[in-house]
């Protein structure tokens, strides 16, 4: 069975769903469509990969009968509306995070999929890239012992255009919430709280909206675990995501600031290239978390990244924000968020 899938919302990411579909690097996946509302840019990449459809409608999309599954790449703002629509059509479901921007509607995401029987993958893409998988077996295996301290730091080469800041949601859930989901996947364990404190360094427009730049999250985990989550847009070196899981038999370290493995040597003294961006950090990730959604539809297993992990993931975040916005901490009861001290 190939999954026929159609791809909505062509920005940067969507693209590069887009061009891993239609170039054949998703095995078991086909791209039949692509969707965006911008006129004439949907019509460019249906050009590019030799697609015979493409359309600006999202209904057109769903409902098409030769489409599995869909692959959600627009604006947050209409995660919920889309995801509902595609679940009532019987589509598939990648939805890039987060799932949304509130738990309201989280959770009728959530109730529409069940009622409808389909499946929903959440794009958090750090559970499938090499590294990360590779640690999370050595932590499983026992290799550091028992996990007690996670460590995260997500420096972004810059900010993006205020437009986006705008609508992002604030920097614990545009940013941050990468760093809480792979911390609950490797620590193996739930946040139960969290408390959070920022800054604007760099970019003063980010205050109008009550964002940051640069901010820190300290959380706690249920297993009595706890950790420290760096987030930045203030990063003129390059794109910077590295992590450490300390147990009480070692630590394990994950990522790297190397593009490649070369390093130069000359009259200047020693350099090597920096990772630019988050497409060259995560190219395989982002490849191998639609080859997992492609086989989830095929033999019915369950993915690795759900849509109530896109739920707990959301809870966080809101709750770091909360945070912030009131210089507490926040408990968090069974993902639901609950009292501040």
């Amino acid at each position: 069975m190939t999954v026929r899938c159609a791809v909505l919302g062509l920005g940067r990411l969507g693209y590069h769903h887009a061009k891993n579909l239609a170039t054949h690097q998703i095995s078991g996946a086909e791209l039949i469509t692509v969707c965006d509302p911008m006129k004439g840019r949907a019509a460019e990449v249906a050009q590019e990969f030799g697609l015979p459809n493409c359309t600006r409608s999202p209904q057109e999309v769903f409902e098409d009968s030769e489409i599995d599954a869909v692959v959600i790449v627009t604006p947050t703002s209409t995660h919920a509306n889309l995801i509902k629509q595609a679940a009532k059509a019987g589509k598939q479901i990648f939805v890039e995070k987060p799932l949304t921007q509130n738990l309201t509607e989280a959770q009728e995401i959530i109730n529409t999929i069940s009622e409808h029987n389909v499946m929903c993958q959440v794009g958090f893409m750090r559970r499938f890239d090499p590294a990360y998988a590779e640690a999370k077996k050595r932590i499983v295996a026992g290799d550091i012992g028992e996990p007690i301290y996670f460590k995260g730091i997500t420096r972004d080469a810059g900010s993006p255009p205020e437009e986006f800041i705008k609508h992002s949601g604030r920097m614990f859930l545009d940013v941050s919430i990468h760093d809480y989901d792979i911390a609950r996947y490797l620590m193996n364990s739930e946040i139960i709280s969290v408390s959070a404190q920022g800054k604007v360094l760099r970019n003063g427009f980010m205050e109008k909206y009550n964002d940051v730049d640069q901010a820190i999250s300290y959380i706690e985990f249920e297993s009595g675990a706890a950790g420290d989550i760096e987030a930045s847009r203030n990063s003129p070196y390059g794109h910077d995501i590295r992590t450490e899981v300390i147990g009480t038999e070692g630590s394990i370290f994950i990522g790297t600031l190397r593009n490649q493995n070369i390093t130069l040597l000359n009259s200047k003294g020693s350099n090597y290239e920096i990772i630019p961006d988050f497409q060259t950090r995560f190219h395989d990730a982002y490849r191998l978390e639609l080859v997992d959604f492609a086989d989830c539809i095929r033999t019915g297993n369950r993915p690795k990244v759900t849509e109530f992990d896109g739920k707990i993931n959301l809870e966080i975040a809101i709750a770091a924000t909360e945070a912030f916005d009131s210089g507490t901490t926040v408990y968090l009861n069974n993902q639901n968020i609950a009292v501040k001290s």
